[in-house]
């Protein structure tokens, strides 16, 4: 046996095969709404790579749609090949069709944005959105990606989740929360057990001062949170007593969400 054909040999490659991928993703997730521009300097920062490597990885990206120039500055976008990517896995994800006719409604009930949120383990996940007719809103871009543990969406997601996996999830800063003792993880316990009870969380601009969010579960048929109903809207124009109406409307279009998908609330524990 070549030392090409040894196991040895083999394993090395796929290993280094495994690292090339691992990289590649990495260089992708450094892209979000807040930051949709990024140069090649930055993104080896953050993912601590050599400018080079992460150079090699842009130009392949660059060849297949899936990241594109900006003209003027040359820093790097997310393209349009992306979409091609995900196309099929957003026209599959029954949630999202089955949502988007009751996020309209909710929309125009309210006048503030409805949004569609999934749970990936460790963040939520926009996947759809119907966009405020305010001027001044705020709005959740598709591919959104939030580890607050404050956000409204997060909350409900952990709500649903074992006491210890969300301590894990704290600890280890996958999900970020500032109070980080043992009385502030124990506070938050009890915040998620009210949101259990109640049916919906808010965010009362915990996480970003001008914003207020309120989510509210969709389940699935065994009765499991399968996504998550959120309008996010301007502090100005929520008062407390609006804030307890957007809630009861969250929960009600989150509700005909989990009707449509022939899904089912869980029973109360008596």
């Amino acid at each position: 046996m070549t030392p090409a054909e040894s196991p040895e040999a083999s394993a090395n490659g796929d290993t280094k095969g495994a690292s090339v991928i691992v990289n590649a993703i990495a260089v992708l997730r450094t892209f979000t709404a807040d930051e949709p521009l990024l140069g090649v300097t930055e993104i080896a920062n953050r993912v601590g790579l050599h400018k080079s490597t992460v150079s090699r990885i842009l130009a392949t990206f660059e060849q297949e749609r899936l990241v594109e120039r900006d003209p003027e500055t040359r820093r790097f976008r997310l393209g349009l090949g992306l979409i091609a990517v995900a196309g099929p896995l957003l026209a599959e994800l029954e949630e999202r069709r089955v949502a988007y006719p009751v996020l309209q409604e909710l929309a125009e009930q309210t006048g503030e944005t409805s949004a569609l949120m999934v749970w990936n383990g460790a963040e939520s996940m926009c996947v759809e959105q119907i966009a405020s007719h305010h001027q001044i809103k705020h709005t959740t871009p598709l591919g959104a990606r939030y580890k607050d543990a404050m956000s409204a969406s997060v909350q409900v997601f952990l709500a649903a989740e074992q006491a210890e996996r969300v301590r894990a999830l704290l600890r280890s800063g996958e999900i970020s929360y500032p109070g980080l003792d043992d009385a502030g993880l124990d506070g938050y316990q009890a915040r998620l057990k009210e949101v259990a009870e109640r049916g919906w969380a808010v965010n009362y601009g915990e996480s970003s001062v001008d914003e207020v969010g309120v989510s509210a579960p969709v389940y699935d048929h065994r009765g499991d949170v399968a996504a998550a109903v959120l309008i996010p809207a301007p502090r100005f124009r929520v008062s407390p007593e609006r804030l307890q109406s957007l809630g009861e409307a969250c929960t009600a279009a989150a509700h005909k969400v989990t009707t449509r998908l022939g899904g089912r609330a869980p029973r109360a524990k008596g």
